[in-house]
């Protein structure tokens, strides 16, 4: 791959170290919680594309089909010669847009996964010869150092995952978001709507369970990682909607009282009867909150498109002009 370039800013050490981190901060507090991220080893990645394949999780549908029916606008009115995604995976939506940049010149796919990274890579090469390719290894929450490539710039944080993040965190991510953009540049943003409760509910606790079995998968990543001693069956899979701040909460509920075990943190972890750890939240949105937290960051909403049943939205804003 003649065209492909990777950067890791990530020490090899960086994930266990954080993941030690956030368990014996998440499970020593009250209420406990663990950072939705560690879902996502490879079982928990094969788990979550099954859930995007379920009849009743739309997001994935809802934000394919706006890319389908908008990419050529999207891509005119950006503009873009050079494509930043942030947590980019398998890039596999993403193709739709860089198939509508005629003029692309360079692609830069952010994640974690270096596997995840050249995997896209080879195949957006072998479809699309002459594109340039420079992978980052990096985690996307933290301040990026992207490479010099021509510009306008867009870059695109898609699958609602901007959701995941709790108001404060967001504010400081889109802040970072605009640090790196440069007049003429833009954002390209995916953010799940808010609707009625059942839909949502069910979207985050489907019938065949598969929902329940990825969020207990965070127990399987501390037991084989940090010595852990969960019995996954013994916690409850659960999803409400809080309908104060507009979000879904995903849960694990002890079905009993336990005593856990972490031995790589030489930490024990009582759970009452009914005690939970939040696993994850999953905000959404309305355009006319989307458009206060761009504009705080120094972002102006210029397009709003949503599917035909308006559950999902991809906006596309640029920098207002201020000097950050």
């Amino acid at each position: 791959m003649s065209d492909f370039q990777l950067t890791r800013t990530l020490d090899e050490h960086a994930a266990d170290a954080a993941l030690r981190a956030d368990v014996r901060d998440g499970l020593t507090r009250t209420p406990k919680s663990l950072p939705p991220k560690w879902f996502y080893d490879a079982r928990g990645s094969e788990l979550f594309e099954e859930i995007t394949r379920l009849p009743e999780y739309y997001p994935t549908r809802a934000e394919r089909e706006i890319l389908l029916e908008r990419a050529r606008e999207i891509a005119s009115v950006s503009g873009a010669r050079t494509l930043v995604e942030l947590g980019s995976g398998s890039s596999e939506k993403t193709r739709h847009l860089i198939e509508a940049l005629p003029a692309l010149d360079t692609y830069v796919p952010v994640d974690v996964s270096e596997s995840a990274l050249r995997g896209a890579a080879a195949t957006l090469l072998a479809d699309r010869p002459g594109l340039r390719v420079h992978a980052l290894v990096a985690d996307f929450t933290r301040a990026l150092k992207l490479p010099d490539s021509p510009g306008p710039r867009l870059v695109v944080f898609l699958g609602g995952t901007i959701g995941n993040l709790l108001p404060p965190e967001r504010a400081v991510f889109l802040a970072a978001v605009r640090a790196m953009l440069s007049p003429g540049d833009g954002l390209l943003l995916g953010t799940d709507l808010v609707k009625e409760e059942s839909v949502l509910v069910a979207a985050y606790d489907d019938a065949q369970g598969v929902t329940a079995e990825f969020n207990r998968n965070v127990l399987a990543v501390i037991d084989r990682e940090l010595g852990g001693n969960f019995r996954t069956a013994d916690f409850a899979h659960v999803a409400v909607w809080n309908r104060e701040q507009e979000w879904i909460e995903m849960r694990l509920r002890a079905r009993a009282r336990a005593l856990v075990k972490i031995r790589a943190l030489d930490l024990v972890v009582p759970f009452a009867a009914g005690e939970e750890i939040l696993t994850e939240i999953s905000a959404k949105f309305r355009q006319e909150g989307v458009r206060r937290e761009l504009a705080s960051a120094g972002l102006e909403l210029t397009h709003w498109w949503t599917d035909a049943e308006e559950r999902f939205a991809l906006s596309l804003s640029v920098a207002d002009g201020r000097t950050r």
